[in-house]
């Protein structure tokens, strides 16, 4: 019984790859894989996905069938994954290919198809096993740079197709395909006074010096504390390249050979995912952009990237002992980094103290809380929050300040202005929510019931209520009207919203709809006119579109084919 309970404690990321097959997949494509992105890699409210395979910085490559299956769904979007292809084999995992340029050959001219069909450039599709089967190297797309990538790449993934859950493409024998010589890398340490705790003088967490030794390890000067402390890194590791700083692949901590806490980065729930801002020290990446993993948790959480530790990470430094803290840091080709940090008891004066601003309302993180000045209601649900905290709530000159967004937020609270005045009916068609950053409003996705209007926000700061009746722009026609297009392959305009976004918009060719695909990185909406839509001789060209809050901009023109 014993035995069968310490398997059951084993955390899942120290299972060996062979859990995984080994030799049934191929590479996505037919260059060096040259890695710009790797698994859990810590992004902007969540953990990176998958993997991002630069492609020479040029959009067209032949995208391969990792494996025999057969084409389980297709997404196209501007945003996220862009155009993305979903494959599901046999064996129980799915292969995801995204960011593509367009897809190839009956699975293309599957998803034209549906555009056409539901008169829109964003479709979803589900496919049963026999409708678009693939065999291990078909070409199934090509690479591209659509929704939000920042560069032409490919991002790759696996998921177990029952969970969903998503797994480090690593352990599919991808490790054999990817070169990589070079060891992690360690930028900073923090070392966190805990309770009323005081290190080196502090009761704040405070970064500590370290230097590399003789025989390749690191070692941090003395930590003196008085009391529960933890630690932090700030780490990152090169693969490929010596120009992409990609995330470390495991990470365990030590206290006198003791293991006091570990993560790997094998496979998560994209549920979790925004979980992150509670594995990092937000506040820090807040006020200096770093990214510190905490190697210590003070309540636990549902992630599974540290599940199955025993213990919380911290540390209680007692009077009459000395201590040896170790770390070691972890690529997936296991080339590892050791850093050691010497601690011993200490009494001394606190020179940087801490402090904590008091306001009236307090948030307990477990508990749900509704707050009301003014005509603003906040309701903050459970588990909103990771920590308990002091939140800095006021209505003033009808801007609402909720705090400031070194607090991060995991689950929407919901912001009402209520019975708003002042405005006549035409006014509050056209209000809604925005967030106040400087004297710039950004546009919150705004529900009206009456004269009350409500928001979602996961980001706090300021809000206030604000009215959009300005059309969008449409500009930038990459055509000359009553022209003759001969070699012209494409027909383009730019779009633009000062308020409150593109919420849709509908082009013709002599009165029949055309897809246009839209970038919204670019702003900019295309039409291939391979789709042959067309007349020869003169073709009227119009297109509509319109923002969040139904303001419209129509433009007219024409060419000739």
């Amino acid at each position: 019984m014993k035995f069968v309970l310490a398997l059951l404690l084993v955390p899942f990321f120290v299972f060996s790859q062979e859990k995984y097959p080994q030799d049934v997949f191929q590479s996505p494509l037919a260059i060096p894989l040259d890695i710009s992105g790797s698994f859990a890699e810590l992004r902007s409210n969540h953990f990176h996905s998958g993997l991002d395979f630069k492609t020479s910085g040029v959009e067209g490559l032949p995208v391969f069938a990792t494996g025999d299956g057969y084409v389980s769904r297709i997404k196209i979007s501007p945003f996220g994954y862009g155009k993305a292809i979903y494959i599901t084999h046999p064996n129980g995992y799915t292969s995801v290919y995204g960011h593509l340029q367009k897809a190839n050959g009956a699975i293309q001219e599957l998803i034209k198809k549906k555009q056409y069909q539901e008169q829109s450039f964003e479709v979803e599709m589900y496919l049963y096993p026999t409708e678009l089967p693939v065999k291990k190297g078909d070409i199934i797309a090509f690479s591209g740079n659509t929704g939000g990538s920042g560069a032409p790449h490919l991002h790759f993934e696996f998921r177990d197709t029952k969970s969903e859950q998503i797994i480090n493409p690593m352990h599919f024998g991808f490790k054999k395909m990817i070169k990589d010589e070079r060891k992690p890398i360690i930028q900073g340490i923090v070392v966190y006074p805990l309770d009323s705790t005081t290190v080196n003088n502090a009761q704040k967490p405070i970064n500590i010096s370290f230097n590399k030794q003789a025989d390749g390890t690191y070692l941090s000067t003395k930590v003196k504390a008085n009391g529960r402390i933890a630690f932090g890194i700030n780490a990152y590791d090169y693969c490929t390249n010596a120009y992409n700083k990609n995330g470390l692949y495991k990470v365990k901590a030590y206290l006198n050979g003791v293991l006091q806490y570990q993560y790997g980065f094998d496979t998560f729930a994209f549920d979790e995912s925004r979980y992150i801002n509670n594995f990092i020290d937000y506040e820090r990446f807040h006020d200096m952009g770093q990214r510190v993993q905490k190697l210590f948790e003070l309540s636990s959480y549902p992630l599974s990237i540290v599940a199955g530790n025993t213990k919380d990470g911290t540390l209680k430094i007692v009077p009459n002992a000395n201590y040896t803290y170790r770390v070691e840091l972890y690529d997936f080709h296991q080339n590892k980094i050791e850093l050691i940090i010497p601690i011993e008891y200490g009494l001394q004066p606190t020179t940087i103290k801490k402090t904590v601003q008091k306001t009236p309302y307090f948030v307990k993180a477990k508990t749900e809380s509704i707050f009301e000045k003014g005509n603003v209601t906040v309701y903050v649900p459970e588990n909103a929050f990771y920590a308990n905290f002091f939140m800095n709530f006021d209505v003033n000159n009808d801007i609402a300040t909720l705090h400031d967004d070194s607090v991060p937020v995991h689950k929407n609270i919901t912001l009402t202005f209520n019975d708003v005045s002042g405005l006549s009916e035409e006014q509050l068609s056209k209000t809604y929510i925005a967030t106040l950053d400087g004297y710039k409003l950004d546009y919150n996705k705004t529900t009206r019931k009456g004269n009350s209007f409500s928001t979602k926000i996961k980001t706090l700061g300021k809000y206030k209520l604000a009215q959009d009746s300005i059309p969008p722009r449409i500009y930038n026609v990459n055509f000359v009207e009553g022209k003759t297009l001969k070699d012209q392959k494409t027909i383009s305009v730019s779009v633009a919203d000062l308020h409150s976004d593109i919420a849709n918009y509908s082009a013709y060719l002599n009165g029949k709809w055309i897809l246009m695909e839209y970038d919204y990185k670019t702003k900019r909406l295309t039409h291939n006119l391979e789709d042959a839509i067309y007349v020869q001789g003169k073709n009227d060209f119009k297109i509509i579109v319109t923002d969040s809050l139904q303001n419209s901009a129509t433009f007219e023109s024409y060419f000739f084919k």
